[in-house]
């Protein structure tokens, strides 16, 4: 077997003769030799190629998991805020609820130790295990909220009704109509000191320095000034719940007719003008348009 080597070398054709048996099986070891670096070094290259790719995807995957986790603990965190922020709420709505049920507790004078609102409310029962789906934190929070929020309003009702209570005590009567002077006639019956007869008197009067305040005893509109018979100048008030009641014998009237006063106003000075004897106060208390002895609201504090 001849092997021709096509090429220059020194301007000739180089030939080379394979003739024996070893001759060809070196040939053919050389050639498979060859075959088998090549394939193996291809072989190489697509394995080693394949693990780089590998090793690229999981890079990427790897890169997408810490995304995801970074985003997830943001997350975690932006609900943490939400959170805080949450049951910093409620605090306060507990805060302003204690300091509500105290101020009630102050004006309706409740027992104190039974209408604590400093303590944590007392509570119990025996335990009676969850049945059905478990409650995730945020909606046992946001019905805890609601719950607070529904019981801000029970309050605020409450107060409410309270302060109508307490401005109906405003309108009734209580106290006496002059800050200084003496009482000179009860009601009930007694020698008129015009005629000498014995006559029933359906007020109260109270001696003082003329010109001195005349006040209201109740809260409540006016409905009359002026002049009435028997009474002088008069002034009269309208307290509601059938209460009325009468300030005559004034020297000079400071309210006129639809003024809203308050107790302790004043509305008159102090005088003898109408059946009188001297500077006085003649006082009635009127229930259902019937006189009634003010003394029980001249003894009361109010």
């Amino acid at each position: 077997m001849n092997i021709i080597f096509l090429g220059k070398f020194r301007g000739r054709p180089v030939r080379c003769q394979i003739g024996g048996g070893w001759q060809k099986l070196a040939c053919l070891s050389t050639i498979l030799t060859v075959l088998a670096v090549v394939a193996g070094t291809g072989f190489w290259w697509g394995y080693t190629t394949k693990e780089i790719v590998q090793l690229t995807v999981l890079e990427q995957e790897i890169a997408k998991e810490k995304a995801l986790i970074e985003q997830t603990r943001m997350t975690a965190q932006s609900d943490l805020d939400a959170l805080a922020a949450h049951i910093g709420q409620m605090q306060a709505n507990v805060t302003r609820l204690n300091a509500l049920g105290q101020r009630l507790v102050t004006v309706t004078k409740l027992d104190k130790g039974e209408f604590d609102f400093e303590r944590k409310p007392a509570y119990g029962g025996p335990h009676e295990p969850a049945t059905g789906t478990t409650m995730d934190l945020n909606t046992v929070l946001t019905e805890l909220n609601e719950e607070l929020h529904s019981r801000e309003q029970q309050l605020s009702l409450l107060e409410d009704v309270i302060m109508r209570s307490e401005l109906m005590k405003e309108a009734s009567p209580s106290g006496r109509p002059i800050k200084k002077g003496w009482i000179s006639s009860y009601y009930g019956k007694r020698t008129d000191p015009f005629s000498g007869k014995i006559e029933m008197h359906k007020g109260m009067d109270f001696a003082g320095k003329a010109g001195s305040d005349v006040v209201a005893v109740a809260s409540g509109v006016v409905t009359w000034t002026g002049d009435r018979y028997g009474y002088g100048n008069l002034v009269e008030i309208n307290h509601g719940n059938g209460y009325v009641t009468r300030y005559g014998h004034n020297d000079d009237i400071v309210v006129n007719i639809g003024d809203s006063v308050e107790r302790g106003q004043a509305i008159a000075k102090m005088g003898s003008t109408g059946r009188s004897t001297g500077p006085h106060v003649h006082f009635e208390v009127l229930l259902n348009d019937r006189q009634i002895d003010p003394i029980r609201f001249v003894q009361s504090k109010g």
